[in-house]
């Protein structure tokens, strides 16, 4: 009997060595897809003016009909826009610390941070590792393999996307209700741009969602708490497989 299909998008800037530790706890469960989005690690640089749609494009090609469509951070945003326009593609939808109709204030927010990479952006990928590792016990060589693939970036590339990342959110959340599939929104109490705010906001837009916030958690959940980030991952896949 095949194992069901389970496919990880990553984050802006990241690439699919993020899922390494998920990964290796999902595989006697799933076939298990890790893509690079469009403009990250082996994929060509993005060009001007790249949108969301191009993004969701770019993966859903390598994407079989009826997979379990996990997304973090922007590829949450990336999956958003696949459940709406290829329903096909998606038995469930998992978004994980995923930002949702940003406030006027959380939007000035990312926006600056956006500025500031445009500046400089060295400093932009240390103050990036500062929010999403600060205080955490994640290895230090796992945060080292998060840095270089941050450094590796093409600057322009990750610019591009970083605006599809600050500005998706207005996009979809008019559309949101008419995502129908099983839908799980899951965050970590303590991450200060994908906030749990913003995940209930997601699981109130979504007609059939469910929201998990994982104590204690920053933003790159599925690497600092993989065993609690599958785990709520796999008992919503579960019970949408028995219901």
């Amino acid at each position: 009997m095949s194992k069901p299909t389970i496919v990880l998008l990553h984050g802006v800037g990241l690439d699919h060595t993020m899922w390494e530790p998920a990964a290796a706890l999902l595989a006697d469960r799933f076939t298990v897809l890790t893509p690079d989005l469009p403009g990250h690690g082996s994929r060509p640089p993005a060009r001007d003016g790249v949108t969301l749609a191009d993004l969701a494009d770019g993966v859903a090609g390598g994407i079989p009909a009826g997979s379990h469509l996990v997304g973090f951070s922007l590829g949450a945003l990336v999956a958003q826009h696949l459940a709406l326009h290829r329903p096909e593609l998606v038995a469930t939808l998992t978004s994980v610390s995923s930002v949702c109709e940003r406030t006027s204030e959380e939007r000035a927010s990312v926006l600056a941070r956006l500025r500031a990479a445009e500046a400089d952006f060295a400093a932009s990928t240390a103050a990036s590792l500062e929010r999403w590792y600060a205080g955490t016990d994640v290895a230090p060589a796992r945060v080292a393999r998060t840095e270089a693939t941050l450094r590796a970036n093409d600057v322009s590339s990750f610019l591009n996307c970083y605006r599809i990342f600050a500005t998706a959110d207005a996009e979809l959340g008019p559309d949101l209700g008419a995502i129908t599939v099983p839908a799980l929104a899951v965050t970590g109490e303590n991450d200060p741009g994908s906030t749990p705010a913003m995940t209930r906001r997601l699981a109130a837009a979504l007609p059939d969602c469910r929201a998990v916030v994982i104590p204690e958690a920053r933003h790159m959940l599925p690497v600092e708490r993989p065993e609690a980030f599958v785990g709520s991952l796999t008992t919503f896949i579960g019970e949408c497989a028995h219901a």
